[in-house]
């Protein structure tokens, strides 16, 4: 399991969508520094929520039985996250800083699993798909 790369990804997509998101409602150009040293608490954020919410399904498993939890446990998973980043917005009252970081959130675990499940099937399963 190619975690480290998983988490590179997952650090640029989620600063990507946390920016593009603050760009569309509220972003000043003395902001732009915050863009580059937001990298870094999020690529911490990301590799917690890798480690301790997506790693302990895939940690004991060999290749094959990959799809098969992928495909019993990411809709359960996702709905979960989904729940709790809607929460979070709800309870935020809509504010665009917290709607930036539950969206970058809920895209960049969702996309996560798909990483690791990619990253993790044999040739000849790939293929098939």
């Amino acid at each position: 399991m190619n975690i480290s790369s998983t988490i590179m990804k997952a650090t640029m997509l989620s600063t990507t969508i946390f920016w593009l998101v603050i760009i569309s409602e509220d972003f000043q150009e003395e902001m732009f520094p915050f863009v580059l040293i937001s990298i870094i608490p999020i690529s911490i954020c990301c590799a917690l929520t890798i480690f301790i919410t997506i790693v302990p399904f895939f940690s004991c498993i060999n290749k094959i039985e990959i799809t098969n939890i992928y495909k019993k446990y990411f809709p359960f998973y996702a709905i979960v996250i989904f729940c709790l980043c809607f929460y979070g917005i709800w309870e935020s009252h809509f504010n665009v800083y917290p709607i930036s970081f539950f969206v970058s959130a809920f895209f960049t675990c969702m996309q996560s699993w798909t990483w690791i499940v990619k990253d993790n099937m044999l040739p000849e399963t790939q293929s098939k798909q």
